[in-house]
Parts: structure tokens; sequence; C-alpha cells
């Protein structure tokens, strides 16, 4: 009975040391190729988020690098009380995609993807494909109008009809060095597709 508890034991922590593998941040997260050799099924997952909703590949991570650094679990900074008490975040924004509750719900509810979780890469692209397509019907912005779609992402679709964008310079900057990022990405991309398709991800 022991030797069982302590073989279950050791079987939780290696599934919970994959998991944690799994979860970890790319070790290089500026070249597109480079993550996609290290993070088995990333690009499948990425080409079945563009093939289903057809954002393509290099603006979903372009948003995702943008939005959270591909860290699953993360966060807007806490702000400091004082300068020393930690305080409430501002914004609920959680995973890599850095959807907020209410924005994920939305996505849960309109895409039927019930179960799907901020933390799991599968399902950023997923929510960004969806929500890109979403600003498309809605407000005519091209699936490949990197600009355009990162601020309606940013603002939301209503804020983006309002043009609240506009009273945000430095959101008019950051909009444009994600479009110079999917362009470097699509570039790297350019280069390693080919390899990257005839060989799967299960052999990397």
């Amino acid at each position: 009975m022991f030797k069982k508890t302590i073989s279950y034991y050791f079987l939780a922590l290696f599934a919970l040391s994959l998991t944690a593998c799994t979860a970890s941040q790319p070790k290089n997260t500026h070249n597109i190729c480079a993550i996609f050799k290290e993070k088995d099924d990333w690009y499948d997952y990425s080409k079945d988020a563009y093939l289903k909703w057809g954002v393509p590949i290099p603006i979903q991570m372009a948003i995702m690098y943008q939005e959270s650094r591909f860290v699953a679990d993360a966060k807007p900074p806490r702000p400091w009380l004082l300068g020393f008490i930690p305080w409430f975040r501002d914004s609920s924004a959680y995973g890599y995609p850095q959807a907020q509750d209410s924005t994920w719900d939305w996505y849960l509810t309109e895409a039927g993807s019930w179960g799907a979780d901020r933390d799991d890469f599968e399902d950023a692209c997923d929510f960004i494909g969806w929500y890109c397509t979403v600003s498309h019907k809605k407000l005519g912005i091209s699936k490949r109008d990197t600009v355009n779609q990162y601020l309606a992402y940013h603002e939301g679709h209503g804020g983006f009809q309002r043009k609240s964008q506009l009273k945000k310079p430095w959101l008019l900057k950051t909009a444009k060095k994600v479009n110079r990022q999917a362009q470097i990405f699509q570039q790297q991309l350019n280069g390693c597709k080919a390899e990257l398709e005839n060989s799967g991800s299960f052999f990397w």
C-alpha cells in the first residue's frame, strides 16, 4: 500500500512538471520559428485558428506577444497604495490574450468554446481569431489590418467606434509596434514554414 502511495505521488509530480513545462514562456519570444520549434503543437494551434477564422498566424502571435509576452498566467501589474501597499488590479485581464472576464465570457457564449481557458495557448489563438473576426464584421476592419485590429482589440468595439484610440498617442504608437512585430514574424515564418509543415510538431 505504501509503495502504491509513493508511486501515485511521483506520478502526480511528473504530471505537474509536464504541465509547468508546457506553460512556461518560450526561451526566445522574438523569433516565431524558435517559438514553434520549442513549443510542441503551437504552430498547429495557431494554424487551426487561421483556418477557422482567417486571421494570419503572425498577427495572432504579434497581438499575443504585445499582450503577454507568451506568459500563460500573465496579469496586469498590481498598483501600490502609498508606494508600499499592494492594491487591487485595475483590470481582470488574464492569460496569453490578456482578455478581461466579461470579454472572455462573451467569447465562451458566442463561440461555443465552453471549457476554454485564457492560460491555454490553443484557446488563446482561437479567442484572438474570433475577436478579430467580430471586429471585421462589426467595424469593417480587414483581418490583415494589424494596426486597426489591435486598436479594436485594446479599446473594445465600442471604444474603437467612439475613436477613443485617437486620444491616446501612446496606444497609436503601440499599434504600429504590433504591426512591425507581425511583419517580422511573417518574414521569419516564411523561412521556416515549409519545415514546420513537413516535419509536424510531433518531431520537434
